[in-house]
Formats: C-alpha cells, structure tokens, sequence
C-alpha cells in the first residue's frame, strides 16, 4: 500500500519536510516513490512555507494511496489558501 507522508529534513532544531508518496512499510526518511512537495513550518515571511502538487496527490488518491493525518491538514490548508485568494 502506499501512503503520503512527510519525511523531515533540514538541521537540528530548524526541521524541514518533504511531502513524498512512500510505502506504507519504508522507513519514515527511507525509500519514496515520488516527491510531491514540501512543508516548512518555520519559514520567513517572504518564503512560501507549504507547496504541495495538486493533481499528483489526486492521482496517487485514485490508485489507492492514504494521506497521513498531517499531509491530509496540510492538504486542506493550501486548498483554503488557495481558494482565499482566488
């Protein structure tokens, strides 16, 4: 099965994630499929802190992957952001 899930890059104390499509047995920063974006809950205000690829998370939905609890908020977030400014 596979899942969207985050897996955490960056320094320590300065955590940065990207949001990858991944089996559901890998390794949290192991072995992913695709990368469908990234989060950075610490970015300026100047930098874009969340992009996440729209029609490749609809297409990995309709083969069957489940987003994780965190990517499904995040999910919900950039589509109100986006709705916000249209």
């Amino acid at each position: 099965m596979v899942v969207i899930r985050l897996t955490r890059g960056g320094a320590k104390k300065r955590p940065f994630y990207h949001i990858v499509a991944a089996h559901k047995q890998s390794r949290r920063d192991g072995q992913f499929i695709e990368r469908l974006g990234y989060y950075n809950p610490i970015a300026a205000d100047n930098e874009v802190g969340l992009r996440l690829s729209a029609e490749r998370v609809a297409f990995w939905k309709q083969q069957g992957a489940e987003l994780s609890p965190t990517v499904a908020r995040l999910f919900k977030q950039q589509a109100a952001a986006q709705a916000a400014a249209a």
